[in-house]
Parts: structure tokens; C-alpha cells; sequence
């Protein structure tokens, strides 16, 4: 199909907006703050005092902040590929020789500073396995070996400092992802794996050969049942879990009726940051006063205390400059201006809508991670979050003050079920009590994919004003709610079904689906595929009148690295109450995917008229049909890849995030800039 001009434009607008081309400037930047903050606290040859701190970012890349411990001044120093280097989930200060490792997301690559000689600069010594996106965890040996756990392939590295070399052991195991390898200062390796199946083995350091010593977890979402790998304050380690205590030696684990608490200065495989801090000469101790979940936000209160009482503590401002977060959610709030979340870290910011004010609003949830959707319900604006689908509520006519008591503002109301992760739609229905008293109030529904390694997403309805709710899980097997649609004609939700599972578990079944669910009975009344053949998830819906709506279906990166069949993004015209497809047809190829984050592409804009995006394209459709006309796209999309490295740095014309069009003003973001798109 080729893109053109149709005439049916011209009976839509006037003939002075079609002469318009479309525009698109730049509002700003709305966050610049990091993620994956660690302190890694040591010593230089000559015995002085030396703190580091990784710091992650999208516009710029990682970076190591060397911190002046009498002023708090941060020198930076950059990776090599900003592009490719963003974030910096594994890192690990030498406990023998004060040098600083980091392995980098999303290239895989491993990196060395050396506080000792900054004038290197971060070093890049290459990747860690061939299929490597991004480390695990780092842990140090007694011979002096870096060992890196890497995903996807749960596999297995050591490097060689004194010879700059790499031993790629592979995969330990064949049906995980993730590897978080530690050490005991006796030589003894061991590994914490995740997500299929949660797991401890040892590891021959001379073979990588591995063997299974932990007890079985039978029900992940079970609190009680639990594994802990650790490094204790004797430099063994030990396995901890609702079975009983392990010390681990060699290959071989025996039963212990105590344990020794972790050892500060290492990090435990079932966390992201070291276990306590490791003092530094003078006894001095660093900690992050105002720093998030994993390192997120905007951390600049130093606190140093020493191990002797009668020394004072000091406060230190660090001084870091942050260049900018990719956004992964905008939306308009209750009085019409912007608001949305950042990705890593998840930061609430507002902007007017032409870009007069662009502001950081700070926290908004205890998950770390970004908002996927958010919704406006009786004034105030709702976010949900990953990680946990965690609801976040915000008044902007009140003062800015986080937290999860009732008077905070924004407020966190945490997670609705223990299954529910990635939140990829969040609406709003009407109050429903004049059919069922029971339903009095207005509602949030929020369709959410699984937990890590779990299949089956979730529906979860919230009534904000009791605070009841409920969870259902499961509405089709080994599928997820990826898009939701009130339907008022039919008081009942359009639900896309999408074939997303939980992170690093593998897709259950090829083609997505479609739902209907009603509201005031509570239960799923239809699912079907329409008859669309090779039907991909339904990712976006939007309204076209008479009760029909347009359906997006596409795949995006998250679906395809989980072992899902590519399908080009497709655009469909339905009509729910008869359960029928009206028109359909494939979008062009050269529009490029769907957004990485594509849960919005499509809008209802001026005149009623639907308009879609893709990655790289916005269109206009025809209405009645599924013809499309190209709107304005600002580059070709790159060719498919075959590396898999995943970029975080956009192309400079991207459409990454996709928001809400106001008038005739799109607004979308690429990469970390806040954008909009003048519509003719």
C-alpha cells in the first residue's frame, strides 16, 4: 500500500490547514536525574580516603563521579559509547586493589577505573559474552579473577586483570536468564539464579561445571519461601533459606545452625547494592541520604560518620551534572497542562503545554523503575509503575510532598495483588450504582503483565474512594491485558490481550487476543481472535464512533526477546458488539515498528479523526476504513538488527513515547526531549 494524499482530506478541513506542513519542536528536558547510584567506598595506593559513584543516565551514558570528600565536588568521568553504555546494573570495587568494575547496559561490555590513575578515564575492556546485553552481578575471587554473571544467557565470564584477557564459560544453565555469581575468600563460587526458576548452584571455577544446592521453590510469589546468598563477615559464604542455613565450600554445602550476618563491602546476589558499607581509612562511613530504590533519583545528601562516636558527622552536596532520562509516559492532567514519568528513574515531572514550564516534581512511588499508564479520575491524576504495578495518586492543586501516609502528596498506595508488574494500561469507568450498589463510584482498571518468570497477567479494578479492590488473573491463558477500552454503549471493557509474560520467562502461545469484560458483574464475557489470522498483541485502542473502535496490533521488543515471532504492526477497524472486523490492512513497511512503548499510538485528534504512530511515523486514518496517510515522519527507521544489543540512545527524529494530541498539538517524546507535533 502505498502513502499518499486522499481527497477525503479535503472534505475534513479547511483548505488553509491543509496548506500547513506539520511542524514538531522541542519543549525540553523534564528529568535529569540517574539510576543505579552505588557508593563504592576504598583506598588509593597511598592510603587515602577514596569514594566513587556509578551513576546511570540515557543522555550521556553511565558515568563515575569521583567524590572530593572535604567539599563534595564530583569529577566525572564518562564511558566510552554513551550511546551504548547507559546503565551500569553490576558494579564492584576490588577489596585487594581499590579498582572499580562495572558491567554496562545494554551492550554487555566490561569496565574498569582506576581511582589510582583517573587520567584513563573509564575503560572499556570489552565485552563479556557474545550475547550479553547486560551484567548480573560482579564478585572477586582470592586469585584475583573478575567473575560476571551476564543475561539473557545466565552465562559465566572471568577476566584476567594482569592479562587484559576473557574466559567465556557459557551458559551455566539452559533454561534461566540471570546469573548473580559471588565469591568466598576461600575460592569457593556460587551463583543465585533467576527468573523460570529461582535456584542457587556452585560453580568450578576451573571447569564451569555447576551443581544445584538449594531447596526447591515451589510457589514464587510465596514470601515464606526464600533464598539469601551471601558473603558473611568470616569471608565464607552462606545459603539461607526457609529450609534451613548452608555453608558452602568447594562444591560441596553443609547444614549450619548459625551464620554469620554479610559481610560489608560485597554484594548479595539477592540484592542491588552492597551489604553495608565498607568503612574507609579514618574510619569514615558513606551513605546516600536521599537516594531511591537502587540507586534512583536525584541523590546529592552525602552523610559521612566515622566508626569512632566522639568525630562528628559531616554533610557533603554532590555537585554531579545529569544530562537527561528517557520519559516513558505523558499524559494531560486534571486541568489540561503535561505530566508523565521518566524510565529509570521513575520521576513525576509537569510542563505547560508550550513549553513555558518544564519541571521535576520528584518522586512519585517507591517503584523504582517508570510509570506505564496513568489515568485522571476526580481531579487527581493516578499513575501505575513498575516495578510491582504500583498506584501512585497526585493532586496538583496541593503542595508537593512524597510519601504513603494519607496527606502525601504524591501519594503511594502501593501494589493491589502479589502478581502484577508491568502496567500497561490504566482507565477509568463511570459510576456503576445505578445497576449494582455494590459498584458505587467511580473505578481505576489497570491491565498488567506478570511477575518476573511468571505466565498470566492480571485485571485489577480499584475504586479510589473506598480503597477496595480486586485482582484477576489469568483471562486467557499465558496472556496479559496490554490495552483497555471503556465501551459506554455496551457499559463494558474492550481488553486487548497480548501474549507478554513475565520478564525472562519464555512466550506460552503465538497470537494475541481480544476480551470483553463486564464491569458491574465482574467477569470476562467473550475473548476471541476476531478472525484475524496472524494477530498480534492488541497494543492500542481508540474510539471511532458508533461504537466501533480501531485496534493497533503490533509486537514490540520486550514481546520479540522473549521468544516471540515478529509480525508487522497492523491496523484493524472493529466493531466490539457484533464481534466483527470491519477493515484491516498492514501498515506500510517503511513506517517503521511500533514505539518501544506503543500502549498510546493511537489518538483521537481533531475533527474526531484517529490518528496512529509508529516508532518512526506519524498517520492519519481515513475514517470507516484503515487507509492511512503519513503525517510527518522525521527519519527512515535503521534497518532490523542483528546484534542484540538494545539501544537506549534514540535515533534523533524517534517517537519513543507516545502522548496525548490537545488541539491540534501532539505531544510525544524522543528519547529524554519532550516534543510536539503541530497537526495541520
Amino acid at each position: 500500500m502505498r502513502c499518499r494524499p486522499w481527497l477525503w482530506l479535503s472534505a475534513i478541513l479547511p483548505p488553509a490547514l491543509l496548506a500547513m506542513p506539520p511542524t514538531v519542536r522541542d519543549l525540553g528536558i523534564p528529568v535529569k536525574a540517574v539510576s543505579w547510584t552505588l557508593l563504592h567506598p576504598g583506598a588509593t595506593a597511598d592510603g587515602r580516603a577514596s569514594l566513587l559513584a556509578t551513576m546511570s543516565q540515557n543522555n550521556g551514558g553511565l558515568f563515575v563521579s569521583d567524590v572530593d570528600l572535604e567539599t563534595g565536588h564530583c569529577t566525572q568521568f564518562y564511558a566510552a559509547d554513551p550511546t551504548r553504555s547507559t546503565f551500569s546494573p553490576a558494579t564492584y570495587r576490588s577489596l585487594r586493589d581499590g579498582v572499580l568494575y562495572i558491567c554496562s547496559a545494554w551492550d554487555g561490555h566490561l569496565h574498569r577505573f582506576d581511582a589510582n590513575h583517573p587520567e584513563r578515564g573509564i575503560e572499556d575492556l570489552g565485552r563479556v559474552d557474545d550475547g550479553a546485553t547486560f551484567g548480573n552481578g560482579i564478585t572477586e575471587t582470592p586469585d584475583g579473577l573478575i567473575w560476571i554473571g551476564a543475561y539473557p544467557g545466565a552465562s559465566l565470564t572471568s577476566f584476567n586483570p594482569v592479562t587484559g584477557g576473557f574466559r567465556k564459560f557459557g551458559r551455566i544453565v539452559t533454561d534461566d536468564k540471570y546469573l548473580y555469581p559471588v565469591a568466598g575468600a576461600d575460592g569457593t563460587l556460587a551463583a543465585y539464579i533467576k527468573s523460570n526458576r529461582l535456584r542457587v548452584v556452585l560453580i568450578d571455577p576451573a571447569t564451569g561445571q555447576s551443581r544445584e544446592v538449594s531447596p526447591p521453590i515451589t510457589d514464587p510469589t510465596d514470601p515464606a519461601q526464600f533464598l539469601k546468598l551471601y558473603r558473611g563477615t568470616d569471608d565464607r559464604l552462606y545459603l539461607q533459606s526457609h529450609t534451613g542455613t548452608l555453608r558452602l565450600e568447594g562444591m560441596d554445602a553443609h547444614p549450619v545452625d548459625f551464620a554469620p550476618p554479610p559481610r560489608p563491602g560485597i554484594a548479595a546476589t539477592y540484592q542491588h547494592n552492597y551489604q553495608g558499607p565498607e568503612p574507609m581509612p579514618g574510619g569514615w562511613i558513606a551513605t546516600l541520604v536521599d537516594s531511591g530504590i537502587n540507586g534512583t533519583g536525584a541523590p546529592r545528601h552525602l552523610r559521612l560518620t566515622n566508626e569512632d562516636p566522639a568525630i562528628a558527622p559531616r554533610d557533603l552536596h554532590l555537585d554531579w551534572v545529569g544530562g537527561g532520562n528517557n520519559l516513558h509516559v505523558i499524559g494531560v492532567g486534571p486541568h489540561g497542562d503535561l505530566y508523565g514519568s521518566s524510565y529509570l528513574p521513575n520521576r513525576l515531572f509537569h510542563a505547560k503545554r508550550d513549553g513555558s514550564v518544564i519541571e521535576d516534581l520528584g518522586t512519585h512511588t517507591t517503584a523504582g523503575g517508570q510509570a506505564y499508564s496513568m489515568a485522571v479520575l476526580d481531579g487527581k491524576l493516578y499513575l501505575a509503575s513498575y516495578p510491582g504495578s504500583q498506584i501512585s495518586v497526585f493532586d496538583p492543586t496541593r503542595p508537593v510532598r512524597f510519601g504513603t501516609e494519607p496527606d502525601a502528596n504524591p501519594r503511594d498506595l502501593g501494589r493491589l495483588d502479589a502478581v502484577s508488574y508491568r502496567p500497561n494500561a490504566l482507565i477509568t469507568t463511570p459510576d456503576l450504582s445505578a445497576d449494582d450498589a455494590a459498584h458505587a463510584g467511580a473505578r481505576l482498571w489497570m491491565g498488567s503483565a506478570p511477575d518476573y518468570g511468571l505466565h498470566g497477567g492480571t485485571l485489577v479494578w480499584l475504586n479510589p474512594a473506598t480503597g477496595e479492590s480486586r485482582s484477576h488473573r489469568d483471562l486467557l491463558p499465558d496472556t496479559s491485558p496490554s490495552a483497555l477500552l471503556y465501551l459506554p454503549e455496551l457499559k463494558q471493557i474492550l481488553i486487548g490481550l497480548s501474549i507478554e509474560v513475565g520478564t525472562g520467562a519464555t512466550v506460552g502461545r503465538e497470537h494475541g487476543a481480544f476480551g470483553l469484560w463486564d464491569p458491574v458483574k465482574d467477569k470476562l464475557v467473550w475473548t476471541g481472535d476476531l478472525g484475524l489470522s496472524d494477530l498480534a498483541d492488541p497494543v492500542a485502542f481508540a474510539p471511532a464512533g458508533n461504537g466501533r473502535v480501531y485496534a493497533l496490533l503490533g509486537r514490540g521488543d520486550q514481546i520479540l526477546s522473549a521468544g516471540a515471532k515478529p509480525i508487522r504492526p497492523r491496523l484493524v477497524l472493529i466493531d466490539p458488539a457484533q464481534k466483527t472486523v470491519i477493515a484491516d490492512a498492514w501498515l506500510p513497511e517503511d513506517f517503521g515498528p511500533i514505539p518501544w512503548h506503543g500502549h498510546f499510538a493511537l489518538q483521537v485528534g481533531p475533527e474526531g479523526v484517529v490518528y496512529g504512530a509508529t516508532g518512526y511515523c506519524f498517520f492519519r486514518v481515513k475514517p470507516g476504513t484503515c487507509e492511512v496517510e503519513r503525517v510527518w515522519q522525521g527519519a527512515p527507521p535503521p534497518p532490523p538488527r542483528e546484534d542484540p544489543v538494545w539501544l537506549t540512545h534514540s535515533t534523533p527524529d524517534a517517537i519513543d513515547v507516545v502522548g496525548p494530541i490537545v488541539g491540534r498539538e501532539w505531544f510525544f517524546a524522543t528519547g529524554w526531549r519532550l516534543r510536539v507535533l503541530k497537526l495541520p
